[in-house]
């Protein structure tokens, strides 16, 4: 192993990657998007594209628009379903992607949908851990997102860790009123991690046609303007839970992969720079490694929670 491949490995809820940088959901669907663009092996790990028990058409076009300081998109978690990813895309990631660990991101319209998605696909080898995006809304308690209650979330991780005995990634939204709190409860539940944060609600309107950019109107902010949100939330839950966070949320360089690290983070995902630009994570990676050379850092974990706070 090369001096630099050792002082990127990172260890997390039992998991070794080979660096800390990850490609955050919904960035590169199942893999195969990116495969001719990017160098899927040299990231640290893959978060997939939203899988779902059913298929889901998701939120009507346009999907994405710019702005200036960032982002908005309404997708609306479509995806093919959880028979689709088996027969398709889990088979082509186990043929074509080997250094990076493979997280699943996992949604539902009812509570019984998470454990559904779980357990039918913890037989897969390559499926290293899941992530529970608990943001998504409940259609049985009106909407209201599966994280903001704490009994919901808390029977939600319990029925998902039944399911399975890999890591399971609890992804929180950054609305939440005592997100600190909720990140203990998740992990009380039986959560091995946390991935912090979500996007934020917000609304872009395009001035000539006097609509909002989106076809479904409201969407999740991300993007540069979202680092200090998430970057405050990881030091916060990082302050009282143990286990590893992912942080993601307006990383665009190496520094601020660094930010979310010495507030907490054990791996940093990458979203809205790679949509922008698929070399953004391999660049990203080699400025970590640049700034801890010049920083005399031997060990990226060195990094992890190093933040010292002023009084």
């Amino acid at each position: 192993m090369t001096p630099a491949a050792e002082l990127l490995r990172v260890s997390a809820a039992s998991l070794e990657f080979q660096n800390p940088v990850l490609l955050a959901a919904g960035t590169a669907a199942y893999g195969r998007e990116l495969a001719g663009v990017m160098n899927l092996d040299s990231l640290g790990g893959i978060v997939s594209k939203a899988v779902s028990p059913e298929p889901r058409k998701g939120a009507p076009a346009p999907r994405v628009a710019e702005f200036e300081g960032g982002m908005i998109n309404a997708v609306g978690l479509a995806n093919p379903g959880l028979d689709a990813v088996k027969r398709e895309d889990l088979p082509w990631l186990e043929r074509n992607v080997h250094g990076p660990r493979v997280i699943v991101n996992v949604v539902g319209n009812v509570l019984e949908d998470f454990a559904t998605v779980v357990e039918g696909l913890t037989t897969y080898s390559r499926v290293d851990a899941f992530e529970l995006n608990v943001s998504c809304p409940n259609t049985k308690a009106g909407g209201m997102e599966f994280g903001a209650d704490r009994d919901t979330l808390t029977s939600l991780i319990q029925r998902a860790r039944s399911s399975t005995s890999k890591p399971l990634f609890v992804k929180l939204s950054p609305t939440l009123p005592a997100i600190a709190d909720t990140a203990r409860a998740a992990v009380d539940a039986g959560a091995d991690g946390l991935t912090l944060v979500n996007t934020i609600p917000g609304l872009v309107i395009d001035v000539e046609k006097r609509r909002p950019a989106l076809g479904f109107g409201t969407g999740g902010v991300s993007g540069p303007g979202l680092l200090p949100v998430g970057v405050l939330a990881v030091w916060k839950v990082s302050r009282v839970v143990p286990v590893p966070i992912i942080g993601v949320g307006g990383v665009t360089k190496g520094t601020d992969a660094i930010q979310y690290m010495m507030a907490g983070a054990r791996l940093v995902a990458v979203g809205t720079a790679a949509l922008r630009d698929p070399r953004a994570p391999d660049r990203i990676l080699g400025e970590i490694q640049n700034w801890c050379e010049k920083h005399s850092v031997r060990d990226v974990n060195e990094i992890v929670g190093s933040l010292e706070w002023q009084s």
